[in-house]
């Protein structure tokens, strides 16, 4: 049987076309690479979970809108003018308990509906501070290592299970009348005024 000639032309023909898939592939790698690289995560880290997309989150310049919900007040500059004049129309009034969104302190971007009674007015909006059905007389003293700071108020129908609920004095909110929903009653004028010296009293010492 005779030796098979092969055409040196059709070798090196073979060979760049070989040459060229090999490069092509090449550059498809290093393309995906650098794409994954820039839409991904850096290696190490994990990536950051999105806000809420509820719309309540405080807004940076700490301007209370009806789409935030409350933001802290700023009480630098005086507190506001305190009032009681309790009105059950369906409009927040000082001196009545009504719920609405609070963020959470380490986290803005984070909260819960919770009654808050409303102590003043702030010309669209009002002042309110916030209620909670938990008894901190039993860790005031943790509590005020955080800076937390309450005063019993009693009972009223905001809390449906009849439980003793506290204010919170350190920290005033500002809130939109919108963003403010079910009217939970009205607290005595008495217990009233008696919130407002401990607010006033814990401020100035402060």
């Amino acid at each position: 049987m005779g030796a098979v000639k092969v055409n040196p032309q059709l070798l090196n023909e073979i060979g760049t076309f070989l040459q060229g898939l090999v490069r092509g592939f090449a550059r498809a790698k290093q393309q995906q690479s650098q794409q994954g690289t820039q839409t991904g995560t850096q290696p190490g880290t994990q990536a950051k979970p999105k806000a809420p997309s509820s719309g309540k989150k405080p807004t940076t310049s700490g301007t209370a809108s009806t789409l935030t919900g409350a933001v802290e007040l700023d009480t630098s500059g005086g507190l506001p003018n305190f009032d009681y004049a309790p009105h059950m129309d369906g409009d927040p009034d000082p001196g009545e308990v009504m719920w609405t969104w609070v963020p959470y302190e380490d986290d803005p971007r984070q909260g819960k509906d919770r009654p808050v009674l409303v102590i003043a007015r702030l010309g669209a909006n009002v002042a309110a501070v916030q209620l909670t059905s938990k008894d901190h007389d039993l860790d005031a003293a943790q509590e005020a290592r955080w800076g937390r700071y309450w005063f019993e108020i009693g009972t009223g129908n905001w809390d449906p299970k009849g439980r003793v609920s506290e204010a919170r004095l350190d920290r005033i909110l500002e809130v939109p009348p919108a963003a403010m929903r079910r009217e939970g009653g009205i607290l005595d004028e008495g217990i009233f005024s008696e919130v407002v010296q401990a607010i006033t009293a814990h401020h100035s010492n402060s």
